[in-house]
């Protein structure tokens, strides 16, 4: 933490610089008067202050208002809620007291901020549940969202000040909800930089390989781009159009992703940056200056026409507007060219916010289609929540095709919709009773995935109703919330009608049906839930009659192991001492879950091999809880996806136990290397060499070692030991 005369002149700085903005957000001087009363009503009496440091929250609140303002784009209304939710919350200041300053919006996003800051100030994990309340208590005005994301995006950009448990936390919260959520969002700088920092926070060591390797490549990147811009900038001149012509590299991130995907060195990667053409063209006039730039690009440089993109015609649903073309530039490289406007530029780079700014635009769009889906996601009460979650989830990344109706309406929908799912978005009656379709004049089925451009006509039937298989190949969210309402109606008519015959029987046969033992029949019959019993009767795949003799069975030989029950006196009774069980964790742990959670089963994940000394996770799995390395291959996806099944862990104590890795060596084709190598690892106390394979191909050779050891100081004395050795090239751990 910083001392404190140096928060004390950041607060300074950042007051100073919120209130040079005031002019520009047209803050009149009584709601400034009114901010800065309420402001330092609330240093003096400490709803800021973290220990010594009467400014800590503050300078947080501060420091995301100018991320807001600067950044996002947001205006007055938004700034002033940010201010005062924390003073509201403390009863400094009052929602009506707000209402009767402010417009009536401050007062309702401060509540929605309010909600959010119940959730964290009851310290609720991202569980589905929680995640889901949280969506409810921004979907009613967006801004709320957009102020969490830059919040979000201070603490990540601070959290190096915090501790290591702490940037876990905000690392994997990020990847599971604020990366997301500003790529639909269309906060790509955003996004970006969050994606970053998670990189850094979760496997440094690649991101300061990814660094350096920029840096060491940034002189002759410039240089490349000089090359490729000159002769385009001398006919571009010619047009006599407002322009600015820039080199954008790649995030850091996306460059990790193409090192493991593509599986490639990082000399491999061509496309490490893309060349941005901004004009400053009048509205009407954007399309067609965007294709003349477009012209005089391909006409210098032969283009790749598989990578054309174009989000001039049909911008993307979070308003994106550009047009991408891959061109052959110098030295026989490909660069992708980006082509837009200031105000698309402006779009881009600050997503739904800066629509507000372009008010009325046509391709202001369908971000409320998409909050009217995620409302319907979420206050439909027959979808669990894990579902919602993972639904909700798909619509964050989908991609996007356009389709037509007969008459030539266009309907955009995800990549890899299907008929039944084209049909749901026309109409809940329409999807519940499709039997197939035709696409462009073709006879296909409910199943068939669509393609961009296709021309499609559904075909009905009063007959049909919705399927449980339906569920596993349609892709939209609305498709797939009808379908489980249908199906649910459904169920419950048939459980109705079960039920109704199994108490009429028993009342034919005059039984009294006893709950208990009906429950402990359905139970022991295989039934995971009472519905599925009552389904199998209604489908008449259970005998009624069948079951009311198995029944009787059950009560009366449960009567006879009560009748032959022998009465105990308290004299005679003796407690039995309780069996220990003992998983993977033993009585010294060495590692310790969640918080001080210790003697809890867990298992080390077989993914990444993790041993003590590692930054470990654990994952709440269907086999119990894994521990994984921080670095594992598989840790982002299951950040991203599973966030709310992740928990803390740490090592403890001393490492006892033994673990074994594997390390990767590649060096010259020598027959001395090798034995140079085991010779090493054979003096190494505490490490034993299981086993050695080698590969030799072209003067080198690549082998794994597979050694038992104790902790990671062994593992990176041994590695650097091993580095030491006469033609090693390279010494790595595999997962």
């Amino acid at each position: 933490m910083k001392d404190y005369s140096a928060q004390e002149e950041e607060f300074k700085s950042l007051l100073l610089q919120l209130s040079a903005k005031s002019k520009e957000l047209q803050i009149s001087r009584t709601e400034e008067a009114f901010l800065r009363s309420t402001i330092k009503s609330g240093i003096a009496q400490g709803i800021y202050r973290v220990n010594k440091n009467k400014y800590y929250h503050l300078i947080a609140v501060l420091n995301t208002v100018l991320i807001v303002i600067n950044e996002i784009g947001l205006r007055k209304a938004a700034v002033i809620a940010n201010l005062l939710y924390r003073p509201v919350v403390n009863k400094i200041v009052t929602i009506e007291q707000i209402k009767q300053i402010f417009d009536p919006e401050v007062a309702d996003i401060v509540k929605g901020l309010m909600k959010i800051n119940h959730l964290e100030a009851n310290r609720t994990t991202l569980e589905s549940e929680n995640f889901i309340k949280l969506l409810l208590s921004f979907a009613e005005d967006m801004r709320v969202i957009l102020i969490m994301i830059a919040n979000r995006l201070y603490l990540m950009r601070t959290a190096n000040e915090a501790d290591e448990a702490t940037r876990l936390k905000l690392s994997i919260e990020s990847s599971y909800i604020y990366i997301p959520l500003a790529h639909k969002l269309g906060l790509y700088n955003i996004k970006s930089e969050l994606e970053d920092l998670y990189l850094k926070y979760t496997d440094r060591e690649m991101y300061d390989y990814i660094s350096q390797k920029l840096n060491e490549s940034k002189v002759v990147r410039d240089q490349y781009i000089a090359e490729f811009i000159a002769p385009l900038e001398e006919k571009l001149k010619e047009t006599g159009l407002n322009y600015d012509v820039k080199g954008r590299v790649k995030s850091i991130y996306s460059i990790h992703n193409k090192l493991k995907k593509q599986k490639v060195e990082f000399e491999s990667i061509y496309d490490l940056f893309a060349i941005r053409i901004i004009l400053d063209s009048p509205q009407p006039k954007e399309k067609a200056e965007c294709w003349q730039i477009y012209s005089i690009v391909t006409d210098l440089y032969q283009p790749n026409p598989k990578r054309l993109k174009d989000w001039l015609s049909i911008p993307k649903s979070n308003g994106y507007e550009s047009l991408h073309i891959t061109v052959m530039g110098p030295q026989s490289r490909w660069v992708e060219v980006q082509i837009r406007t200031r105000r698309m530029d402006e779009i881009a780079e600050r997503g739904l916010a800066a629509h507000w700014k372009y008010k009325g635009v046509k391709s202001e769009s369908n971000i409320d289609d998409w909050l009217t889906t995620l409302r319907e996601t979420l206050e439909n009460k027959n979808v669990a929540n894990n579902e919602k979650l993972e639904d909700f989830k798909l619509d964050i990344y989908d991609d996007e095709i356009y389709v037509f109706t007969p008459k030539g309406d266009l309907h955009k929908l995800p990549k890899g919709a299907t008929i039944l799912d084209f049909a749901f978005s026309i109409h809940t009656k329409l999807g519940s009773t499709c039997v197939s379709g035709k696409v462009n004049g073709k006879n296909v089925s409910i199943r068939h995935k669509l393609n961009s451009g296709d021309q499609i006509e559904i075909m009905t039937s009063a007959n049909q109703v919705p399927k449980q298989d339906w569920l596993n190949f349609v892709t939209t969210t609305k498709a797939k919330n009808k379908i489980r309402q249908r199906l649910k109606e459904e169920s419950n008519k048939q459980v109705e009608y079960a039920k109704e015959l199994l108490k009429r029987r028993f009342k034919n046969k005059k039984i009294d049906e006893d709950e208990g033992v009906m429950m402990r029949l359905i139970k022991k019959k295989g039934f995971k839930t009472v519905t599925d019993f009552y389904i199998k009767i209604a489908q008449e795949a259970l005998d009624v009659n069948t079951v009311i003799d198995q029944y009787l069975e059950l009560e009366k030989r449960e009567a006879e192991i009560h009748d032959k029950h022998e009465m105990v006196s308290a004299e005679g009774y003796t407690i039995q001492p309780q069996a220990t069980s003992q998983g993977n964790a033993s009585a010294t742990d060495e590692l310790i879950l969640d918080k001080d959670l210790k003697g809890i089963d867990y298992a080390l994940a077989k993914c990444c091999n993790p041993i003590y000394g590692d930054e470990v996770f654990g994952f709440i799995s269907s086999q119990g809880i894994k521990i994984h390395r921080i670095n594992c291959p598989n840790a982002h996806d299951m950040f991203s996806r599973f966030g709310y099944r992740v928990i803390p862990a740490r090592w403890s104590g001393k490492s006892g136990s033994s673990y074994t890795i594997v390390l990767r060596v590649v060096g010259a084709d020598d027959i001395g290397i090798v034995t140079n190598l085991t010779s090493i690892i054979s003096k190494e106390q505490g490490i034993t060499l299981r086993s050695i394979s080698i590969d030799s191909n072209d003067g080198l050779f690549q082998g794994n070692l597979s050694v038992t050891l104790q902790d990671t100081n062994t593992l990176e004395s041994l590695m650097k030991k091993l580095r030491t050795v006469k033609g090693v090239k390279q010494i790595s751990r595999l997962n």
